[in-house]
């Protein structure tokens, strides 16, 4: 239970996947925790949000920073700026040298920071290489720091999970690099998690870094094949080539699975560097359990059977990054001097409002979005080969949705139940972008679905663009509102 006197706890990228799942169980040991967050509304709808204390904050802002850590005692640093582009080790720089100082200055007992595993004798890639200054950032900053480094993590909705399970999945033969054969360490998230959560009461002196990992070393050649054979596919082949490189193979990546080239490519990258932990050093501190560690078939085992009980709580894909459009729907109808393009269609549906949010919250994802499916497929391929999300991304849950969710290459940035849901585009656009799907009532009582379009275009480029798609809103929106009104009227049938 949590006391006053209990030490305070800043959990940073409270909206990503480990965060969100560090978050209850650090509630759980009896902690206060207060939540950093560039846009807190992200997580309004977190089991855990009456729990904690929430504060905006962005670590490029050191004033900022310095409200959020006051009167903190052990901050946890889980920012990484993977998918901000070419400029993402500047950017974690940065970041890491503001938030080293501000916790200096806050007189903080603890900085505790998940890192890369890396080796030390080889060059590194870009990503580990960046992961390693930051924790080398932490390390000489004056704040007693455990820096914990871990290779691919595994658990339903991990980034590193979900490439390898997407490539399994959908590919029984495939060519690939070299780094097929390289030697990893993975650990379990749940092992991740444990080592996070004990390592806030860490001996004040202790200030290194921990390579942490599973009983398993497997190279991914390995890992693909094991969780081939839980899931019963045939065994998958596969060809290694020396003349393929980590830019070709991040296109293929982006292409069958949900990871976007922009994401997949520092990645695989950082498959060319044999990943293995050279101490285990941390069971000083931190013993493992009676069992000992989540071994990587256990570990798929468990990531399997929670996707499959749709209670995957936190993906990957829930962390927003620096470049993707964030601009909230602007509420003045005067907004950018009238430069927001409105395009409404409205549907007169024969069934309850409840039947129909049913439809609605469900969409996207393995539902699909009841209109032309070539058409948004096409569409998906494009923003893939030019570097967004695509289609791929999916959602979290097949049937829950809150703000701040990844839906397909939309985010979700409203949710009010049974009456509004807003996505905001995230796909490549010379513009901003929003999708509402409003359930209404007309004068007689009927229930009523209305679609808007909503585009704010950016130049001469963005009104072209609106030009040139608006034919085709009759084709999309007119067969999407149709059809989720079907299914909608189909389900007032059944009950």
């Amino acid at each position: 239970m949590e006391t006053s006197t209990s030490p305070l706890i800043l959990v940073t990228g409270a909206a990503g996947y480990i965060g969100g799942r560090l978050v209850p169980q650090l509630l759980e040991k009896g902690y206060r925790v207060r939540v950093m967050a560039r846009t807190p509304r992200h997580l309004e709808n977190r089991e855990w949000i009456h729990d904690v204390e929430v504060v905006q904050g962005d670590a490029a802002n050191s004033e900022s920073l310095m409200a959020a850590l006051k009167d903190v005692d052990v901050a946890y640093y889980l920012i990484h700026a993977l998918g901000a582009g070419v400029e993402f080790e500047t950017l974690d720089r940065t970041n890491a040298e503001n938030f080293a100082t501000a916790a200096r200055l806050c007189n903080i007992k603890r900085i505790i920071y998940l890192g890369g595993l890396h080796p030390d004798s080889e060059d590194l890639s870009p990503h580990l290489n960046s992961r390693k200054e930051v924790g080398d950032i932490f390390l000489s900053s004056g704040v007693p720091t455990t820096v914990l480094k871990a290779a691919i993590i595994l658990g339903s909705g991990s980034l590193s999970f979900e490439m390898l399970r997407y490539l399994t999945e959908r590919l029984p033969v495939m060519v690939t690099p070299r780094w097929i054969d390289t030697q990893i360490q993975p650990i379990a998230i749940r092992d991740v998690l444990r080592y996070l959560v004990e390592s806030a009461s860490m001996p004040s002196d202790v200030n290194r870094a921990f390579d942490i990992g599973g009983p398993d070393v497997l190279s991914y050649r390995q890992m693909m094949g094991g969780y081939a054979k839980i899931r019963g596919l045939k065994p998958r082949r596969i060809l290694s080539l020396p003349l393929m490189t980590p830019s070709l193979s991040s296109h293929w990546v982006g292409l069958i699975s949900p990871v976007p080239k922009n994401i997949a490519f520092p990645l695989l990258e950082s498959l060319v560097n044999e990943v293995i932990c050279k101490e285990h050093d941390i069971a000083q501190y931190i013993p493992d359990p009676p069992e000992g560690l989540i071994n990587y078939y256990h570990a798929v085992e468990l990531a399997l059977q929670r996707i499959q009980d749709h209670r995957v709580t936190t993906s990957w894909s829930s962390a927003t990054y620096a470049g993707a459009p964030s601009d909230p729907l602007p509420s003045d109808p005067d907004w950018a001097g009238g430069s927001l393009y409105v395009d409404e269609h409205v549907q007169i549906v024969n069934a309850t409002p409840e039947k129909l949010w049913f439809i609605i919250k469900g969409i996207g994802g393995e539902h699909g979005w009841y209109s032309w499916r070539l058409g948004w497929w096409t569409r998906g391929i494009l923003d893939r080969f030019i570097g967004g999300p695509g289609l791929r991304r999916g959602r979290r849950d097949p049937y829950d949705l809150v703000i701040g969710d990844a839906l397909d290459w939309w985010r979700v940035e409203e949710v009010e139940e049974e009456r509004l849901l807003r996505l905001r585009a995230e796909m490549r656009l010379p513009g901003l972008a929003w999708l509402e799907l409003i359930i209404d009532a007309d004068d007689e009582g009927r229930t009523l679905l209305r679609l808007r379009a909503l585009f704010s275009p950016r130049g001469l480029p963005g009104t072209l663009y609106w030009n040139a798609i608006k034919p085709f809103h009759s084709l999309v929106f007119g067969g999407m509102r149709r059809n989720i009104s079907k299914a909608a009227e189909r389900l007032n049938i059944i009950d």
